[in-house]
């Protein structure tokens, strides 16, 4: 059974990667999330001059983290000694850079490839601090950017897109003409992640980035989307922390996923135990490979014109095993559901219009849809 992976004709022992972040800030963090199992690593991103990073600049609530860092404190110079350190240990290193200009990404590029990088992924955005947006939603300088680079280096180069768009497809087709060979995506979610009341003042001082486990279905719908609109590689991000969300990612088209909020949260021995999960599930549903579920979900996504209307209505057991619970006749946006005085649950057939709320929010899994005839 194989959990190998090929990014940008990179093999790989697994999809798992280490993201952009903190937690690639150094040779040595990278290090210990290669020891810990990821496949390869990317660097906290690179830039030409380094700027400090505020205090504070990260918070938590639950699994969501909001950030207001910014780039690498380590100079570009000092980022050949950092590669090295990891390249000694055998890791596959991807270089994350950001520039503001074709001609100083180019320049970028073409420096971390002489320290010895595997790849590149390009930051094209970013949700604080350094007003990114037009080059990162704008298909023509795109193009522009991501040609620039890939003319003046000869390692693969990935482009790590932002959700804070409405023309995703355009972007993504952008890429590929460019000549890219992947696609990342996403990056974290422009954000306030609160405010404290009683001092009228948000939690951290600026916008952020929104990162973990709440943005994964933003990440999966941008990743359907890309895998949808070009013939690349693609990096999944956003949410990942156990098994099941890497799946979803691999089943929509990805072939590999990063993470990086999930191991802030939770350290880096996280990786080993998703990947353990997922080895257990691939022998239990006897799959081989990646190869034989990696695209298997969006084969099954279709357009909103092409959904078939059918005659649908919720059909579920009358007799609940939570008598208590009043889940599915108080979130009835109809009024087609209700308990009885016996604690049955009755449908009201004539009400009922087919939403399919109730399968999802019943905790034991009492409702399906059936045939209204």
């Amino acid at each position: 059974m194989e959990l190998s992976s090929n990014l940008m004709g990179i093999s790989l022992k697994n999809p798992l990667i280490l993201s952009s972040g903190p937690m690639s800030r150094s040779g040595e963090m990278m290090i210990k999330a290669l020891k810990a199992g990821a496949s390869a690593v990317v660097t906290e991103t690179i830039i030409n001059e380094i700027r400090p990073n505020v205090r504070p600049r990260i918070i938590n609530r639950g699994e969501g983290l909001q950030n207001i860092r910014l780039y690498s404190e380590f100079s570009l110079e000092e980022w050949e000694r950092e590669i090295g350190i990891v390249k000694e240990h055998g890791g596959v290193v991807i270089a994350n850079i950001l520039a503001h200009s074709p001609s100083e990404m180019a320049f970028l590029a073409r420096t971390v490839e002489k320290y010895g990088v595997d790849a590149l992924e390009l930051g094209v955005s970013s949700p604080h601090g350094e007003g990114l947006s037009i080059q990162g939603c704008d298909p023509l300088n795109l193009y522009k950017m991501v040609k620039a680079v890939v003319e003046s280096v000869n390692i693969p180069v990935m482009v790590k897109l932002s959700p804070s768009v409405n023309n995703l497809a355009a972007l993504a087709d952008a890429v590929e003409r460019a000549g890219a060979k992947g696609i990342s995506a996403i990056n974290t979610v422009r954000s306030i992640l609160g405010v404290n009341i009683d001092e009228m003042t948000p939690l951290l001082p600026t916008y952020g980035g929104y990162s973990g486990e709440p943005i994964r279905p933003i990440g999966l719908g941008a990743v359907a989307t890309i895998c949808q609109t070009v013939d690349l590689s693609v990096s999944g991000i956003g949410g990942i922390s156990r098994f099941s969300h890497l799946l979803e990612y691999l089943m929509l088209g990805a072939d590999t996923c990063q993470l990086q909020s999930a191991l802030i949260l939770h350290g880096f021995s996280l990786i080993r135990e998703i990947l353990d999960e997922l080895q257990s599930w691939m022998e239990e549903k006897k799959f081989s490979s990646l190869g034989d579920i990696r695209g298997k979900a969006l084969n099954h996504l279709k357009s909103f014109d092409e959904i078939v209307l059918e005659p649908k209505i919720a059909s579920g057991l009358q007799d609940c095993p939570l008598p208590r619970c009043t889940l599915c006749s108080d979130s009835c946006t109809y009024n087609a559901l209700e308990k009885n005085e016996k604690d049955l649950v009755e449908i009201n057939r004539e009400l009922c219009t087919g939403c399919g709320l109730c399968i999802s929010i019943c905790p034991r899994d009492c409702f399906s849809m059936a045939w209204n005839g």
